[in-house]
């Protein structure tokens, strides 16, 4: 595999930099500069104590225009005018570092603090709004009223018919992913694939290049997605884990993207070039400080699984599974399938879950059950993609992208069937992915199945279809989406 640089990567000049730290916890700085305001009144006092992306922090608070101010000391807040304390999915790790810092006592004390349950820096134009709500109460307090005013102007039965088609429940996600890899010049690149097939046809063979990364992404969350996904497909094994192409993209994209990021590719123990070693938790805290929210595991999770079942369905705290969600949250581990539709004449012939179903197989078959699939699909393993749903749940992942082989590339739709099978065989939530085609495909999966999200790729890139297009038909067709 070829190298690339950072520069590459975000398709800029490169900068220098120290090398990151090997630690669970990010590195220290005394302060952030994040605008040419130096005031008091624009300076922000955060409090990083390494328990997850809190960079994305950093970045949503210099997109409205402050400073930063790091905890480095309990007095540190007790001078604090406006504190932002981001928040954990691993409860019992953030309290022991914050207990080992000796800030529990203080923090208790302090009282100025804005609560919130969600992730504002991640909420797009809304939550971007709450923050700075928070940071400047008294510019807050005059746009609502400003809004108020504007409210009460217009006709009541107006109001009364955008309520009335105004969807209720939780919002379902669309998520837009992307497939990057390195082509053959080098260049980091966005591509996509056809049933996994990235490469275009004919003598040349080339990837397929659909657009820079960053830039994609950024396009992505102007128009509305509600998550993005990195999806690397390229092992870069010829690197330094500091310069691993992929922080790069991430480091960039959380400064134009406010908007959860996952990312998938080399999530798992490994050796560097340097010969230097790294656990799974000390890379999935390198991609979480370059700014990831999540961290999506595929071919090791089927390991994983296999091994789970292989105990007797016991776990034993050995797989990066189970190591990643303890000290960041069930909710940052992403377990990906790659899996492939089997047909068989009698269920009892095979020891996973069957469906009957409403697609024969070529010779009749009524039956299926879906073979998991690692290596990008190019070997296959004795175990279902339900079966392995229940065992990564079992361990500690948070969701389950299900993706399907068969159905990939292809614009025909979601493969309804195995989604419904999957969701009904865990309690997480299932993000459905391969074969959208249009925004019908859309509301399909989402009324025939439990999926709490549908993610695209293709017809994102190629602007056959557009991010507001399918919220917009979610929306006439009374399924909850944020708009």
């Amino acid at each position: 595999m070829q190298s690339l640089s950072a520069r590459q990567a975000a398709g800029e000049a490169s900068t220098s930099r120290a090398p990151s730290s090997r630690s669970a916890a990010p590195a220290r700085r005394t302060s952030v500069v994040c605008s040419a305001s130096s005031s008091s009144n624009k300076e922000v006092t955060l409090l990083d104590y390494g328990a997850g992306n809190v960079r994305s922090v950093r970045n949503a608070i210099k997109k409205l225009g402050y400073t930063i101010r790091d905890v480095e000391s309990a007095a540190d807040l007790a001078s604090a005018s406006k504190l932002v304390f981001p928040g954990v999915g691993s409860y019992g790790q953030a309290m022991t570092i914050l207990t080992q810092k000796g800030l529990v006592g203080p923090l208790r004390d302090y009282i100025h603090v804005s609560a919130v349950q969600f992730h504002p820096e991640k909420s797009g134009a809304t939550g971007l709004d709450i923050l700075q709500g928070f940071l400047e109460p008294e510019a807050a307090v005059a746009a609502r009223k400003a809004a108020a005013a504007a409210a009460a102007t217009s006709s009541s039965s107006a109001a009364a018919a955008a309520a009335a088609h105004s969807p209720r429940g939780l919002a379902k996600r669309v998520i837009a992913c992307l497939d990057v890899r390195s082509n053959d010049a080098g260049d980091l690149v966005v591509t996509k694939g056809d049933q996994y097939d990235v490469r275009e046809k004919g003598d040349a063979r080339e990837v397929r290049n659909l657009g820079k990364p960053v830039d994609l992404a950024a396009r992505y969350f102007e128009e509305g997605a509600d998550e993005v996904a990195f999806l690397n497909i390229t092992g870069f094994r010829d690197c330094v884990m500091e310069d691993t192409p992929m922080l790069e993209v991430l480091r960039r994209a959380s400064e134009r993207v406010f908007v959860p990021l996952t990312v998938g590719g080399g999530i798992k123990a490994l050796t560097d070039s340097s010969g230097r070693t790294f656990s799974a938790v000390e890379v999935a805290a390198e991609y979480f400080r370059s700014g990831a929210d999540k961290v999506s595991i595929g071919s090791d999770a089927v390991d994983a699984a296999q091994a789970y079942y292989a105990r007797g369905a016991q776990a034993d705290g050995s797989t990066a599974i189970e190591q990643i969600s303890a000290v960041y949250g069930k909710q940052a581990v992403v377990i990906s399938i790659d899996p492939r539709r089997v047909y068989v004449s009698d269920p009892a012939a095979v020891p996973h879950a069957t469906v009957q179903t409403s697609r024969p197989g070529p010779a009749g078959e009524q039956y299926c059950w879906w073979q998991c699939t690692v290596k990008g699909g190019r070997e296959g393993r004795d175990l279902g993609a339900v079966e392995l749903a229940r065992a990564v749940e079992a361990l500690g992942a948070g969701e389950i992208l299900l993706n399907c082989i068969d159905n990939d590339g292809v614009g025909q739709g979601f493969d309804l069937e195995l989604v419904d099978a999957v969701s009904r065989a865990v309690t997480i939530p299932v993000i459905a992915s391969s074969g959208a085609g249009c925004p019908q495909h859309f509301s399909q999966v989402f009324r025939a199945t439990g999926a709490a999200a549908a993610l695209a790729a293709g017809i994102f890139h190629r602007r056959e279809v557009g991010i507001s297009e399918v919220k917009a038909h979610l929306a006439a067709e009374n399924i909850p989406a944020r708009i």
